[in-house]
């Protein structure tokens, strides 16, 4: 079966959670037999020889504008005529937006899979006008995808509710590599940190994530003394557009001497992982966080806000705040910081190999069904 997929910036090493879901699930399919080829926002590359294959996955870079609103829907309509031009059997549609185009894809004669990783209309990013599309593009691919994929049960209820879609929906969760458990002395020296002596918050700059309440609550226990004093808050990651928030958000950063690291992977963010006092994500908006599981299975207290994504996690109370709460997020991270024994995760649900044959009967479901 020949697969193309769209609707994310591409794999490898490009920040995002739906890269990072990408990046870790296609390899597999294509190991597993699959003719799988990822079509790339050539704006987003960043390899001097820019790769034709990565781990048995064919890319293809296509141009499309560097513009917040217009540059996913006019790169998932080129992606579609290229995807029909390579004869593909299937064209897989990742997130709510591209799925604008979900009939457009079925009139050229491809069958469709729809990846719904949360109602992005929720994000705080988005204007009216955005929203609008954004909402449209759910309901078209609600309607017209052969078979949709929703990462969580909250979004499986939605789509139930909003869009009417019962049938041909399968769940399938985000997942989780395992960890690559190292030290990183050098990098450690660079930032000015020591292990186990900092909060980690890593995640895309944008404004539903709330790292101007992470900042606000360490803060707060700096000021008031109930954390030790060389205890420091990291924040890696970075944006893909730069704007107001993340400019704020940054120079509030650099004002206190909270440590950004910027977009970073492999031994960097592994050695972060491995050695923080605890993780953070304070988010208003969420799908599955990839991030919350990665520093879950690095077996590091995790703090996060008590949205529907994240409680269906089903951490313990005890990690769960109110979101927009300082004071109890505060609170929060400094009883994760002194507790005595590292806790231990049920990871069993996000293991990529079990997420990678569900998705491939999904594709023939939608393919010979």
């Amino acid at each position: 079966m020949k697969v193309v997929v769209t609707g994310t910036r591409g794999i490898p090493n490009i920040m995002g959670g739906v890269e990072t879901h990408c990046e870790k699930l296609f390899p597999r399919i294509a190991a597993m037999g699959y003719d799988v080829t990822v079509i790339r926002r050539k704006n987003y590359v960043r390899e001097e020889t820019p790769l034709t294959e990565w781990q048995g996955v064919k890319i293809i870079d296509i141009d499309a504008p560097k513009s917040k609103k217009f540059e996913a829907i006019i790169h998932t309509f080129r992606a579609i005529n290229k995807a029909k031009s390579l004869g593909a059997d299937l064209i897989h549609i990742h997130t709510i937006g591209p799925n604008l185009l979900a009939p457009y894809a079925r009139l050229r004669g491809l069958r469709v899979v729809m990846t719904h990783h949360g109602p992005d209309y929720d994000r705080d990013k988005w204007g009216k006008v955005a929203k609008m599309m954004l909402k449209l593009g759910e309901q078209f691919g609600c309607r017209f995808a052969n078979q949709v994929i929703v990462i969580s049960d909250v979004i499986k209820t939605l789509i139930a509710k909003k869009c009417g879609r019962k049938k041909n929906v399968t769940l399938i969760y985000n997942g989780v590599t395992q960890p690559e458990i190292c030290a990183f002395p050098e990098y450690f020296s660079e930032l000015g940190i020591e292990e186990g002596k900092y909060i980690l918050g890593m995640c895309r700059f944008v404004p539903e994530k709330n790292l101007h309440h992470l900042v606000d609550a360490f803060l707060l226990l700096k000021k008031s003394g109930r954390i030790h004093e060389d205890m420091r808050l990291v924040l890696a990651g970075d944006t893909d557009f730069e704007d107001e928030y993340s400019r704020c958000l940054k120079m509030r950063a650099k004002e206190n001497d909270v440590v950004l690291t910027g977009f970073i992977k492999g031994k960097k963010l592994h050695s972060l992982l491995t050695n923080a006092s605890c993780y953070c994500l304070p988010s208003s908006h969420e799908g599955l966080p990839i991030a919350l599981l990665e520093a879950m299975s690095y077996n590091i207290p995790v703090v996060a806000s008590d949205i529907p994504a994240n409680l269906e996690i089903g951490l313990d109370e005890s990690c769960y705040f109110p979101c927009g709460n300082i004071e109890m997020l505060a609170n929060r991270l400094e009883e994760m910081i002194h507790i005595s024994q590292k806790p231990l995760y049920d990871m069993h649900r996000y293991n990529w190999d079990i997420i990678a044959k569900q998705t491939n009967e999904v594709y023939d479901k939608a393919v010979y069904s």
